[in-house]
């Protein structure tokens, strides 16, 4: 407790004696949670001089009623969209549980951050990437799985 005392007084001190904004101190929050179900069996890529990452698709659906006016499908006013996720795992040993446990289909919920980045694809072109950085994978039982 005294460390964290002490942290925030610095902390203080630091933000009331700099004129330079750079050195402000703040806190900020990246975390998600996603629950749906895996599209695809993960994978395990390593590059050269880096630590291997077990990587695998996720999706989320959305469901809503059409309102009034709107046009209704076939199956009656409820409307479903769903989203596919980029998920990565780095933690050594989570990364191999999930490259071991997730499956296709598997129902989990992952814990993690979002992160934004680039790469360039075969063709040349520059295409910007989401991921979600796991930091926890839930394995969840599925009703369909049990009969």
């Amino acid at each position: 407790m005294l460390r964290s005392a002490t942290g925030q007084i610095l902390q203080q001190v630091v933000r009331h004696m700099s004129t330079d904004t750079s050195l402000i101190l703040e806190r900020s929050i990246n975390r998600v949670q996603l629950l749906g179900r895996v599209g695809q069996d993960p994978v395990m890529r390593q590059v050269e001089g880096r630590n291997p990452v077990t990587i695998f698709s996720m999706a989320t659906n959305e469901m809503w009623r059409s309102s009034e006016g709107e046009v209704t499908t076939a199956a009656g006013d409820v409307s479903q969209k769903t989203t596919w996720h980029r998920v990565s795992v780095f933690k050594p040993g989570l990364r191999d549980v999930a490259y071991t446990y997730v499956k296709k289909g598997s129902r989990v919920l992952v814990e993690g951050k979002l992160d934004y980045g680039e790469y360039v694809d075969k063709n040349n072109v520059r295409r910007q990437a989401t991921t979600i950085i796991a930091d926890n994978i839930i394995f969840l039982n599925d009703a369909r799985e049990r009969t």
